[in-house]
This record gives structure tokens, sequence and C-alpha cells, in this order.
């Protein structure tokens, strides 16, 4: 017993014959002359460079801000020395200043390094 659910097509039986129809487009669409064109997405490389470069930079940025509040906690906490705050703090300053610089770089800005999360706001 074999149910028909589809042009050309059988259930149950086992066996699934294509329809004439079908037979006639896939001989069709097999010559080389009636293949639809492949189309490839063209990238600009300096638009991949910049994306990328976009991304890499927003969590080192996203890494810093963090780094900087576990710096204030350490510090509002007592555990660090006068020499070791100075020595922290200097640090963060010429990472920020690397940041920015590496960013001007790309031609990012700082609102470039903040990602739109959408519901939840943004990311920095």
């Amino acid at each position: 017993m074999s149910m028909n659910i589809g042009p050309g097509i059988s259930s149950l039986s086992g066996s699934r014959v294509a329809s004439p129809d079908l037979n006639d487009f896939a001989k069709t669409m097999a010559t080389p002359g009636n293949r639809p064109s492949i189309r490839r997405v063209k990238l600009d490389e300096d638009k991949k460079k910049n994306g990328l470069a976009q991304l890499v930079l927003t969590v080192i940025k996203l890494l810093h801000e963090l780094l900087e509040k576990q710096a204030i906690r350490r510090i509002d906490g007592g555990g660090l020395t006068d020499e070791e705050i100075e020595r922290l703090g200097f640090t963060l300053m010429r990472q920020s200043e690397e940041i920015r610089r590496i960013s001007k770089e790309f031609g990012l800005e700082e609102e470039d390094l903040n990602l739109d999360l959408g519901p939840l706001g943004k990311l920095l």
C-alpha cells in the first residue's frame, strides 16, 4: 500500500519517484549555459581589518575597564603600598593611552569600541 503525499513522491513503499517536470528541470540546469551564476561576496580587505581591529580593541578595552575596577577595589581594601598604587595607576594610564593610539591608527573613535547590546544597553 502506498500513499501519495505530493506530485511524483510516494510514501510507505520506500521508493521516491521524481515527476517528469522535475527531471526536465534537472536536465536543463545540468547544461553549462543554463547554470545560475554563483554570486560571491566581495569583502573589502580594509573593512575586514578594521572590523577585526574594532572587535579586538573592544575586548581589550573591556579587560582594561575590569582591571581598573579591580585596582580600585584593591586600593580601597588597603592591600597596596603607596608605591604599588602609583605603579598601578601609571600602568593603567599607559594602557589607556595605547588603546587610544591604536584606535586612532585604525580610524576608530571611543564610541566605536562600545558595543550596543540592544535591550541590555551599552557594553562599556
